[in-house]
């Protein structure tokens, strides 16, 4: 555990010396993803958000185009948010893309489920005759019908970054600097979660370790989810292919792994 030492002046006279752990100090919680020379930063919350509907995206066999579109759309409508009110050009407006039940999205109580929403923007964006190659702003624009189409071109940058490490496509690209976990993980939890964006992956668990038998661009989506969602999920380290991520010290450093095998290690008793 990452400890920091706190010195006191006492009277000009004396100084004394206490060891502090990372749940006393003031940490900004935050994920960055690095792709080529640029970094853009989320918080926990936008980067789980991010990170399912780039799983979603990954599960449905689309390219990372479509989760660059549907993330940077996400920023420029909610804030990547799971926000339940609109505003005066929507009024009835929900959840992470500001769906409209009165356009057709479906209830309220759908459109508020990310993982709903994340697949109701898929089935219009594929609709989009050549959607791939077209600029965000049009190809967002034909799915959202916003008032102000320009907007999503501003968030293509971050979109692109968090999409590419998220559907796997730049290993080792996300990392998240996290305060100390408040209470014990769920390996449970975290498979079920990990399902939800990928479809079922065969999650072995055991104590406080969930293995997941994926590789390649799979593994590696699944693995940065895993650190994209270690705050929801008090996931304290995740492994995969010779790499892991640690909470305590932030950063992908060199280990052994298991080939072909993606660890996740939630809080807890040591197993």
């Amino acid at each position: 555990m990452l400890t920091v030492l706190g010195v006191v002046v006492v009277g000009g006279a004396g100084l004394a010396v206490t060891q502090l752990d990372r749940s006393e100090v003031l940490v900004r919680e935050r994920c960055s993803a690095t792709v080529g020379a640029d970094t853009f930063e989320l918080t926990p919350t936008q980067a789980g958000n991010a990170a399912l509907i780039s799983g979603i995206a990954v599960q449905r066999g689309l390219p990372a185009r479509a989760a660059s579109i549907a993330i940077a759309t996400a920023i420029q409508e909610s804030g990547l948010e799971n926000i339940d009110y609109g505003d005066d050009a929507g009024p009835d407006s929900r959840g992470l893309f500001q769906q409209r039940p009165s356009q057709g999205w479906g209830t309220e109580e759908q459109i508020m489920r990310p993982a709903y929403a994340t697949g109701a923007f898929y089935d219009a964006l594929v609709q989009v005759p050549g959607y791939e190659d077209l600029p965000i702003t049009e190809a967002a624009q034909t799915v959202q019908r916003s008032a102000f189409p320009e907007a999503y071109a501003d968030h293509e940058p971050e979109g692109r970054a968090f999409a590419s490490a998220l559907t796997g496509n730049s290993p080792a690209a996300l990392d998240c600097t996290l305060r100390d976990p408040a209470t014990t993980g769920d390996v449970l939890a975290v498979s079920a979660a990990a399902d939800e964006a990928f479809g079922p992956l065969g999650g072995t668990a055991d104590g406080t370790l969930l293995r997941l038998d994926v590789s390649g661009d799979l593994g590696w989506a699944a693995a940065q989810w895993a650190v994209a969602n270690a705050s929801t999920l008090h996931i304290t380290s995740v492994s995969h292919s010779g790499l892991e991520w640690d909470r305590a010290e932030g950063g992908w450093s060199t280990v052994g792994t298991e080939p072909g095998i993606v660890t996740i290690t939630v809080a807890g008793a040591t197993p």
